[in-house]
Formats: structure tokens, C-alpha cells, sequence
């Protein structure tokens, strides 16, 4: 990366109870990359995405976003500051229609442009469009995670932290949801992705970190890293 980092974390520890689950784990991500992290259940990949969005504390380090210390924002101002989280398992209102989530994840918004962001999010997902008046709970499983990637950009994320999209989705949704992801890419959002899929998060991202154990092991380009032996003997069965 030779960018200047939009996001830098230093030396980051997470701990539960007694357990570490992320040892001293440093990485930087350029604005307009997609990132990826990698690796099995329990390396430490959700962890960070949560201490990153203010859900879990971090044990000790440091992490700055646009160059503002971001260990010390609670987690509704790293969200005004331009940072999503879009969870594992979606977390949407299910009582709620579709409409009524978008506009709840915009609810600390008062400017001109909210409304031309909702339009975006439809033009985005026609399938949200269409269910608009829908309630969240009735969605299927890959309308639900379009619903909480939309959620995420109309807070006007500058920052996407992306877990396990995939998880649960049909291959053919899968492909749409990365399809809308790679758009918003080009169009300016930078990608924090964490990706069971290791084989599809390594081809649309831009550079990849491998954890193991609550550590990195491996990084560099994701092309690289596709070719790379143990890369592909431990996530992509070569």
C-alpha cells in the first residue's frame, strides 16, 4: 500500500475474559480499497470488525480513521464519522419495512441529500425498491443482507466492515450482493470484507490479511496471495 492509510491499526489486542482472541494485530487500508481478512472460525476476523465499529473494547493499541483516534469515539460516532458495520447475520428490524430500517439507519442525518440516498440505495437493490413497504422479517435471506448493506450506506459510510456477507445466500446471490459491493468500490467506498468464501474475497479484493490464531500470518496482494501454497492447501483446496 502506498496511499496514505485511511484506516491504521497498531498493535491491536482483543481479550475475553482471559482469552485473547486478537494478539498484537497491525494493518492498514488505503481509501478505495477492498481489504479482506481470512481465515477459520475463531481466528479473530469478527473481533476485529467489532472492536473496529465499538461493540467490543480493545485490550490495548491503536486504531486511527482519517487520522483521529478512534479507540476513544464511542460507537455512534464512528458511525457519524463514516465507518459501518454490516454484521454477521444481517441484524435488521424485522417489525420494520423496509423503508422504515433505511431511514432509521439515517436517523442522525438532517441534510438535502438523505432522500437522493434512499434512491440510491433502490437503484442499488431493485429488489428493495419493489419490497419497499415490506416487512424486514419477511424478506428472504439475500433480500435481507441487500437491506443491511443498504442500511450501512445511508449512514454515508466512507468506510464499509463487511461480515460474512455470504453466509447463508444461494451462489447466485452471492454474486449479486459482490457485484453491488465491487460498484460501490469504483464509486468511492472503501471495503473492510471479512469472507468465509475465501476464493471469492480474494478475487475482488485488492490486498488480503491471513489470520491464524488472533494473528496475521500471511498479507499482500490478493492475487499474490491466491497463488501462494499455503493459501491454497488451508482456504482455496489446492
Amino acid at each position: 500500500m502506498t496511499a496514505p492509510a485511511l484506516l491504521l491499526v497498531e498493535d491491536l489486542w482483543i481479550a475475553y475474559d482471559r482469552i485473547q482472541a486478537v494478539r498484537g494485530v497491525s494493518f492498514a487500508i488505503a481509501e478505495g480499497e477492498i481489504v479482506t481478512l481470512i481465515g477459520a472460525n475463531g481466528a479473530g476476523k469478527s473481533s476485529i470488525l467489532r472492536t473496529l465499529a465499538g461493540l467490543q473494547p480493545a485490550a490495548r493499541g491503536r486504531v486511527l480513521f482519517a487520522g483521529e483516534d478512534l479507540l476513544s469515539l464511542p460507537a455512534h460516532l464512528r458511525t457519524q464519522r463514516g465507518l459501518a458495520l454490516v454484521p454477521e447475520g444481517r441484524g435488521i428490524f424485522g417489525t420494520l419495512t423496509v423503508w422504515e430500517n433505511l431511514r432509521l439507519a439515517a436517523y442522525a442525518r438532517r441534510d438535502a441529500e438523505m432522500e437522493a440516498d434512499l434512491e440510491r440505495v433502490f437503484r442499488l437493490f431493485p429488489r428493495l425498491a419493489e419490497r419497499r413497504h415490506q416487512l424486514g422479517g419477511t424478506l428472504s435471506g439475500g433480500e435481507q443482507q441487500m437491506l443491511a448493506v443498504g442500511r450501512a450506506l445511508m449512514s454515508r459510510a466512507r468506510l464499509l466492515l463487511l461480515d460474512e456477507p455470504s453466509m447463508g445466500l444461494a451462489p447466485l446471490l452471492v454474486r449479486e450482493i459482490f457485484r453491488v459491493l465491487l460498484r460501490l468500490n469504483l464509486s468511492g467506498t472503501t471495503i473492510l470484507l471479512v469472507e468465509q468464501n475465501a476464493r471469492l474475497a480474494l478475487e475482488v479484493a485488492h490486498r488480503a490479511y491471513i489470520l491464524e490464531t488472533g494473528e496475521i500470518t500471511l498479507s499482500g496482494p490478493a492475487a499474490a496471495l491466491r497463488r501462494h501454497p499455503r493459501v491454497q492447501a488451508a482456504y482455496l483446496g489446492g
